[in-house]
C-alpha cells in the first residue's frame, strides 16, 4: 500500500513534469504531452458514449482527430446528459485512475483489463477510422505492455490519471467550447460561459473529494515505508 508521503511525492513530480513540459519544453514538450491530449480526448468522447448508453441511447462510432478534437455520433437518449458526459465523464475517469493507482493496489491490473478491453472493442464495435482504430489499439497495446510486462502497472494509472485531469482542468475555458455552446443550447438557463464556470467548479469539487479520501482519510497507509511490489 503506498504511504500518503510517498503520493505526494509522486503527484509532485508528475505535476512539475507536466508544467515543465508545457512552460519550457517548446516543441519537444508539445510532442511529449501529444499521447495525453490524445488520451483525453479518448475519455472525453467515451463520456459521451457513456452517457449516451445509460440514457437510452446507442452510439454510431467515436472518431479521434490527429489535431487532438473527436467527435461522437449518438441516436437517442438524454440530450443533455450525453452532452455533459464528455467533460464531466473525463473528469470522472481521470479521478477514477488516480484512486485505484493510489488506494486499490489490488485493483490495478483488473482496470487494466478492463481499459484495454473497452479499448479494442471500441476501436472494432464504433469504427470510424483508420486513425481512431490505431489509436484506441495503440494505448491498449502500450498499457498491456506497461501493466504486465513491467512494474509501473500503478505508475502508469497514476501518470494518465493526473496529467488528463491537469489538462482538462487547464483546458476547461478552451476544449468544451462545442460543448458549452450545445448544453447552452439544449438546457437553457446560463449563457455558456456561465456553464463553464459550473462545469469547472464541479470537476474541482470531484478533485478536492478524491484527494480528500486520499490525503485526508484512512484509504492509505502512514507508514514510512512503501510495498516492494508497485504494481
Amino acid at each position: 500500500m503506498i504511504t500518503r508521503k510517498a503520493l505526494l511525492w509522486r503527484l509532485a513530480l508528475i505535476c512539475a513534469l507536466y508544467f515543465g513540459l508545457i512552460y519550457f519544453g517548446g516543441i519537444w514538450g508539445w510532442r511529449l504531452l501529444y499521447p495525453i491530449r490524445i488520451f483525453v480526448t479518448v475519455l472525453h468522447e467515451f463520456g459521451h458514449a457513456f452517457a449516451a448508453i445509460i440514457s437510452g441511447g446507442s452510439v454510431d462510432y467515436i472518431q479521434i482527430n490527429p489535431d487532438s478534437g473527436g467527435l461522437t455520433v449518438t441516436r437517442g437518449g438524454s440530450q443533455g446528459l450525453i452532452i455533459l458526459g464528455g467533460y464531466l465523464g473525463s473528469v470522472s475517469f481521470g479521478n477514477a485512475l488516480v484512486f485505484i493507482g493510489a488506494a486499490k493496489p489490488k485493483w490495478i491490473k483488473s482496470t487494466l483489463i478492463v481499459i484495454i478491453t473497452i479499448l479494442v472493442l471500441a476501436g472494432i464495435i464504433w469504427f470510424n477510422s483508420v486513425f481512431t482504430f490505431l489509436i484506441l489499439v495503440g494505448f491498449a497495446v502500450s498499457l498491456y505492455f506497461i501493466g504486465f510486462k513491467t512494474r509501473y502497472a500503478r505508475e502508469s494509472l497514476l501518470v494518465l490519471g493526473v496529467l488528463s485531469l491537469l489538462y482538462i482542468l487547464q483546458d476547461t475555458a478552451h476544449g468544451p467550447v462545442s460543448d458549452l455552446q450545445a448544453f447552452e443550447s439544449e438546457i437553457g438557463l446560463f449563457p455558456a460561459g456561465v456553464w463553464m464556470i459550473l462545469w469547472l467548479c464541479l470537476a474541482l469539487a470531484l478533485l478536492a473529494f478524491n484527494l480528500k479520501n486520499l490525503l485526508g482519510g484512512s484509504t492509505l497507509t502512514t507508514a514510512s515505508s512503501t510495498s516492494p511490489n508497485k504494481s
